[in-house]
């Protein structure tokens, strides 16, 4: 059984980007994005000074996390070894470009979907070696079997102490660097902190564009550009150097926010339909007696909300085209799969309520769909916390607590738009008295999760660094003013106010506050992540 890899010799290795250069010709990668890089650190001073180069690409992972998220196979690991793609199976959801811990996959910005090495996969089945070996200069780039004892990549894996990166995210990396710097293996340890001239990639295309949706590189990796204020245009500081203070002089353009605001759009309107139907349709199915038209007013909220947020789907797809891909090729270990097929049962659940209602069997659809509702209704408002658990890349979505983020984030923005909603629907004001509490309720569940996420002890350093970007770096202002105090903590003490003094305008005020602070609240933590660089 094959098994192909990578060896990066940096004993040899002189950047000359021959093999950037190679790549580039052989697949023709536009300019802007790189299959395979050139990575510079520096350390000391001059005269005391030296750099590093290191070749940066895919790791072709045994267990490739990009294949597990990948919705249409368009990712898959040959039985070589070799993870190649398929670009026209990809839809452009960028579930693979989050889901690397590598940065080694990017939106190619003619075909607008992922692409990457792939071992040059169409030489090797000609028997030949990938193009940057071919064309190195000073063999720095050894490919081969690694299961053959006879080959030179498994007796260099014998005899030399190897390093990889980032191991620790358990995704077996197939790609080895002999000689390994860990200031150039581990992104923060060399931090951007001058430009030299030809060094400067800020400028590129797609997603990588300065005024796109991939935002500039500069500000990602706390370089301050021309014409910008430190402490008012939300750029960090570069982060501190090492003791022998690396620092990073030559890479790729930084990608950015692949998962733009379409994606916490859709985290917020998936919240209000399962929030607004679970309650209505939870009281029912427990016997208390709920009004049809309060049912009514919960079904449309959820068919409208539900509609948006397929709407907002497609619009993140960088091939919208292929949309239905998801559902007429999935990948099941995808959770962005389950997820579509999820959100697709409960909008049919909440139709075929709606036409059985219509035609006059309201009592026994009402018996029948209320639970299978109620499941399907608290699915679809968490299961996207397991879709960004895939990211594998992206350490602090793996914390336990997003379930509950979500789940409180629902029943929050169901019980304020219930709330709004029964001022319109005299059937749903009944309802108040479970709606109040519940709105109070799930307000606090968030304050709690807002501690577990930010405040207790994170796995990794990126986590740590995210956490920090939220409560004091960046986004520290639209957090607690955004999400904590107007978000939070004024809905709570206005709902409380409302309920005593039985003044429902105060409570509607809360809901409205509530939902502004679940939209802000989705967008610090779908953004903050992305801004760690991976590479």
């Amino acid at each position: 059984m094959t098994n192909y890899g990578f060896i990066i010799d940096n004993r040899k290795c002189i950047g000359c980007h021959a093999c950037t250069v190679a790549c580039k010709a052989e697949h023709e990668v536009p300019v802007g994005v790189n299959r395979t890089w050139v990575k510079y650190i520096e350390k000391g001073e001059f005269p005391d000074s030296q750099r590093a180069f290191h070749v940066m690409r895919c790791n072709h992972c045994a267990d490739a996390p990009c294949v597990e998220a990948c919705p249409v196979t368009a990712l898959y690991t040959r039985e070589d070894g070799i993870v190649d793609f398929n670009w026209e199976r990809c839809i452009g959801c960028k579930a693979c470009t989050q889901a690397c811990p590598y940065d080694a996959l990017y939106i190619d910005p003619e075909s607008h979907t992922a692409a990457k090495c792939n071992y040059c996969a169409h030489r090797v089945d000609m028997g030949l070696e990938p193009a940057c070996v071919n064309v190195c200069p000073e063999h720095a780039i050894i490919s081969g079997d690694m299961d053959d004892p006879a080959s030179e990549i498994s007796q260099l894996l014998a005899r030399e102490k190897v390093t990889a990166r980032r191991p620790e995210k358990g995704t077996k990396p197939k790609l080895f660097y002999i000689n390994g710097d860990e200031a150039a293996l581990t992104p923060e340890d060399a931090p951007v902190q001058s430009d030299y001239m030809w060094s400067n990639q800020r400028r590129g295309v797609g997603h990588h564009a300065p005024n796109g949706r991939g935002g500039s590189a500069s500000v990602v990796q706390g370089v301050i550009p021309l014409g910008t204020k430190p402490g008012r245009d939300s750029v960090d500081p570069p982060p501190a150097p090492q003791p022998e203070r690396a620092r990073r002089t030559y890479d790729e353009p930084n990608k950015g926010v692949m998962w733009g605001k379409e994606v916490p759009g859709y985290v917020f309107t998936k919240a209000v339909a399962s929030g607004a139907v679970a309650i209505p349709f939870l009281a029912a199915g427990l016997g208390f007696g709920v009004a049809g038209s309060a049912l009514w007013a919960g079904a449309v909220l959820g068919l409208v909300f539900m509609a948006l947020t397929g709407i907002l789907l497609i619009l993140d797809l960088d091939r919208p085209d292929r949309f239905h891909y998801v559902l007429l090729r999935p990948q099941w270990r995808s959770w962005l799969v389950k997820g579509a097929y999820i959100i697709t049962g409960f909008g049919g659940v909440i139709a075929l309520w709606a036409v059985l209602e219509l035609l006059g069997a309201g009592g026994v659809a009402t018996a029948v769909l209320s639970w299978p509702l109620v499941i399907l209704a608290a699915a679809t408002a968490v299961y996207t916390a397991f879709l960004f658990a895939q990211a594998r890349g992206r350490s602090f979505w793996q914390s336990p607590a997003l379930p509950v983020h979500m789940a409180a984030h629902a029943a929050v923005a169901g019980a304020a738009a219930l709330y709004l909603a029964s001022f319109f629907v005299p059937g749903l004001q009944p309802l108040r008295v479970a709606l109040e509490p519940t709105l109070v309720l799930g307000l606090l569940v968030g304050l709690f999760v807002f501690w577990a996420e930010l405040g207790v002890r994170h796995p990794d350093r990126d986590a740590e660094r995210a956490a920090e970007m939220i409560y004091r770096g960046r986004y520290r202002a639209l957090f607690w003013g955004g999400s904590v105090v107007l978000g939070t903590l004024v809905p709570i003490a206005l709902a409380l106010a409302g309920s005593l003094l039985s003044v429902p305008g105060l409570v509607a005020l809360a809901g409205v506050l509530a939902l502004a602070g679940i939209l802000i609240t989705e967008h610090i933590w779908v953004e903050a992540p992305q801004l760690i660089p991976l590479a």
